[in-house]
């Protein structure tokens, strides 16, 4: 019998160890192998990485492999328990270092939980990020459309690849990238709108933000000037880790553009 439980075990380390996991991802635990398999190929349909696998039930030590994500990516410091039991002391830790376990002994419940619990936190990140996330656009000046040149600055603009959104912060490349302040609000047949998009033709009320004087056109840029957004590697970041699903193939090939233009590493 114990010959027998050792074979076992060996046999289970050997198939758990060959399963190729993710940098980053859930943390999952089932009861049997043939349980185990069943979710990590409904996890991968699903697009859902995986860091770690372990058959059994909940234990304190799983929490503290699991916990490492808090840092990494907290999104993923999620442990899926298919059909097992979580241990007192692992959900306690868990309470305590930020690890979120979701019990079910059906996997779409399980699916639907962390799917829940992700859009939920993918929202959350969103509104902390959204003053710092800048979307990539570049717009010109329609002819005899500039209906104030200070402060804040009113324009007729066509946008010419892009999106343009309110707080979106514009500069002139040719002028030495001038800031010329933060898009106010948008107007399109006189109504207010939250996004332009690449071929639209939009009012602009471009506002200055403290800082030095307000940009005048005629004397700081010209209305022939292109205008792009403000980028920086932090407002990349914040736009690749949170507002991923807002942009487009074209919108990330204008990031890679305006990121050259402005010397980003």
């Amino acid at each position: 019998v114990d010959l027998l439980k050792e074979e076992q075990r060996t046999y289970l380390s050997a198939a758990l160890s060959s399963i190729k996991t993710e940098d980053r991802g859930v943390y999952v635990q089932a009861s049997t192998m043939g349980s185990l398999e069943a979710l990590l190929e409904f996890l991968k349909t699903s697009k859902i990485p995986y860091a770690g696998v372990s058959i059994g039930p909940v234990h304190k030590k799983d929490i503290v492999r699991c916990s490492t994500m808090v840092e990494r990516d907290p999104q993923y410091a999620v442990v899926l328990a298919f059909d097992v039991k979580v241990e007192r002391e692992a959900q306690e830790l868990a309470d305590s270092s930020g690890v979120k376990i979701f019990t079910a002994d059906i996997i779409y419940h399980l699916f639907d939980a962390f799917t829940a619990y992700r859009e939920d936190y993918r929202k959350r990140k969103q509104d902390e990020f959204k003053h710092i996330a800048v979307f990539p656009c570049k717009l010109r000046i329609l002819p005899d459309c500039v209906f104030n040149k200070r402060d804040p600055i009113v324009v007729g603009v066509i946008i010419e690849a892009g999106v343009v959104v309110p707080g979106t912060p514009l500069c002139v490349p040719t002028q030495e990238f001038v800031s010329i302040g933060h898009v106010a609000s948008i107007e399109f047949n006189h109504k207010n709108i939250d996004t332009a998009r690449t071929g639209q033709e939009v009012c602009l009320k471009i506002e200055h933000r403290g800082g030095d004087a307000p940009k005048m056109v005629g004397r700081h840029f010209e209305a022939t000037d292109m205008i792009v957004s403000q980028i920086s590697r932090e407002s990349i970041d914040a736009v690749k880790n949170y507002f991923r699903d807002q942009m487009m193939k074209s919108d990330w090939q204008l990031m890679i553009e305006l990121k050259k233009a402005f010397k980003i590493l």
